[in-house]
């Protein structure tokens, strides 16, 4: 089953682009938040198309009791404020996911949308409300860490995809 969280945050007064920067800077993560272990970005290059660059990352995140581990391929497109990402091998089965980063009126608007699929079908109804929650809570800490705790978080989803 996948799971889906999605999570809007604002920023009073705050340039999009300094903003993306911050957020793009992968590897200070474990800095932020006791769950995120380690972030080495192993490569990066020209991404898919000319107003892209590609990275390759893997991450150790802590998790209830152990560590998940994978790869990701990051398409990040400065001009655009766009970061994709997809899981290229690793624990889950499926992780894929978007950040973006707006103007709006006030400042600032970063937004953070995934979805995954542990692969665990016979335990999915217990561990999948776990790690929606676990995910949601090391990306608003995150946020916190790279903004203080001034930014207005707001959970759009966090919860099994049942369809």
């Amino acid at each position: 089953m996948e799971c889906s969280v999605v999570l809007d945050a604002r920023l009073s007064g705050q340039d999009p682009d300094t903003v993306f920067a911050l957020v793009a800077d992968f590897e200070q993560y474990p800095r932020l938040t006791e769950n995120v272990r380690a972030v080495q970005i192993l490569h990066r290059g020209a991404g898919s198309t000319e107003s892209t660059e590609s990275s390759e990352s893997t991450w150790e995140v802590t998790f209830r009791r152990g560590i998940l581990v994978w790869t990701e391929r990051d398409e990040i497109d400065a001009a655009a404020r766009r970061i994709e990402f997809t899981q290229t091998k690793g624990d889950f089965a499926k992780f894929t996911g978007t950040w973006t980063v707006e103007p709006d009126a006030a400042g600032t608007v970063v937004g953070f949308a995934s979805r995954f699929d542990l692969g665990i079908a016979s335990l999915a109804s217990l561990v999948d409300p776990v790690a929606c929650a676990a995910l949601r809570d090391s990306i608003s800490d995150i946020l916190r860490g790279l903004f203080g705790a001034e930014i207005e978080i707001t959970e759009i989803e966090a919860a099994p995809v049942t369809a």
